[in-house]
């Protein structure tokens, strides 16, 4: 047997990876006791009104009350902590959106990390669906049932928790707009293409934007699908169970939950509704406090070529919520593929081919060590170091930098 292909695993808390063993995650195993975790840092309680001051987890400014009330109720769902009753697993990744998407506030990221897992077949991926890939749950609600990397499988990846502030914001790019970034003319054999998926919400054929793969199109279709793959809880449009490395038979003997799992409540919402409302209405992060050394930092930023891929800013196309409406998007990215050389995770998902990520919105910096899609990098620096592909260019630029160009460049990334 080959051994699998560990793509450079480093990362807070990070177990041995090996075929036919468990992955152990830097998240905190959560129990089922129906608590939720601790409210957002914004002096937030559930039956309060939500408040836009402009700190993690705050609404959008401007919402009308109705919308207010709506980011209220999808916090309450967003932080809800699943139970077998439910509809938890059998196999799951945690027990709650908000266990993973925690810092500095509900909504972020975290160091809480998933595997992924697959078969590199002469250059080509498979994602050993038969046998519970390319997602591999790492916990059950029996050990009976436990997920295991099978030992077939020669391509193992860890993912981070991706943050959601500004979800809406970035879900309010048109298709149009994205798809001429892909087509403009771009420095340093900067390439970059339109990731096209399905919404399975629609069924038709959009330009992927979240997720590291541009997996996803619309902030409902990634919400159905992290309730299904990330807690195990089926919903109107994922309404069949993950079986445990492919076994029905297991599966059988553990779900005792009628699926779907998640309906709709009487006011003709989900669960997957509710939590969606929240990621659409949550403001993005704060921007920078303007300083010279910002601004000089900026400018040596886009001089040695990274605003290629991490362009500054985009805007929103027509929306019927007035704070997402042809509204300003400094997300630091263009959310295209790129060819990232050895900087890539061996999986193809969705439009994404192994060597493709998507480039990652830098807003919130701050907020994100460890840093790069499997937390390998400890500081922003390691993570220029390693970026390879099409950003190999802008990368050497930055090495030659004076070490004061560097700190400047360096102090404007930890600003935003």
């Amino acid at each position: 047997m080959n051994s699998p292909r560990i793509l450079r695993l480093i990362g807070p808390a990070l177990a041995t990876v090996a075929a036919g063993l468990l992955v152990a995650h830097s998240a905190a195993d959560s129990t089922t006791t129906g608590k939720k975790p601790a409210d957002r840092s914004v002096d937030h309680q559930p039956g309060s009104p939500p408040r836009a001051g402009g700190r993690p987890g705050d609404p959008l400014p401007e919402l009308t009350q109705d919308q207010l009330n709506d980011f209220e109720n999808g916090y309450d769902q967003f932080v809800n902590v699943e139970t077998v009753e439910s509809g938890l697993g059998p196999i799951y990744n945690n027990t709650s959106c908000g266990n993973c998407h925690s810092a500095p506030a509900p909504g972020g990221g975290s160091a809480a990390l998933v595997t992924r897992f697959g078969h590199d077949e002469s250059g080509t991926f498979d994602p050993l669906t038969e046998l519970g890939g390319s997602l591999l749950q790492s916990q059950a609600i029996d050990p009976g049932v436990l997920e295991r990397i099978p030992h077939e499988a020669d391509v193992i990846a860890l993912r981070k928790t991706t943050a959601l502030f500004g979800a809406g914001l970035i879900e309010a790019i048109s298709d149009q707009d994205i798809q001429a970034l892909a087509t403009r003319k771009k420095a340093d054999g900067v390439l970059g293409r339109a990731a096209m998926v399905e919404d399975i919400t629609t069924g038709q054929q959009r330009v992927g934007r979240f997720g590291w793969k541009a997996q996803q199109a619309t902030l409902l279709a990634m919400a159905a699908d992290e309730f299904v793959n990330e807690m195990g809880i089926t919903n109107r449009y994922f309404p069949t169970e993950n079986a445990p490395n492919g076994n029905e038979q297991v599966l059988d003997q553990f779900d005792q939950i009628a699926d779907p799992e998640d309906t709709a409540d009487s006011t003709g919402k989900a669960a997957i509704d509710r939590v969606t409302d929240f990621m659409r209405l949550l403001a993005p992060p704060a921007p920078p406090r303007p300083s010279a050394e910002v601004e000089e930092g900026s400018r040596l930023f886009s001089r040695i070529g990274c605003a290629e891929c991490h362009v500054p800013m985009l805007n929103t196309g027509s929306s019927s919520i007035s704070s997402l409406n042809h509204k300003p998007v400094p997300l630091y990215s263009d959310l295209l593929l790129h060819d990232m050389g050895s900087l890539n995770d061996g999986i193809a998902q969705g439009d994404a081919l192994p060597n493709e990520m998507k480039t990652a919105p830098l807003w919130g910096l701050k907020f994100k060590a460890p840093y790069l899609h499997d937390g390998r990098a400890p500081t922003i620096a390691d993570a220029i170091s390693d970026h390879d592909g099409e950003a190999s260019t802008a990368r050497d630029r930055f090495n030659k930098l004076s070490a004061a160009q560097q700190r400047l460049l360096l102090d404007f990334l930890r600003s935003l």
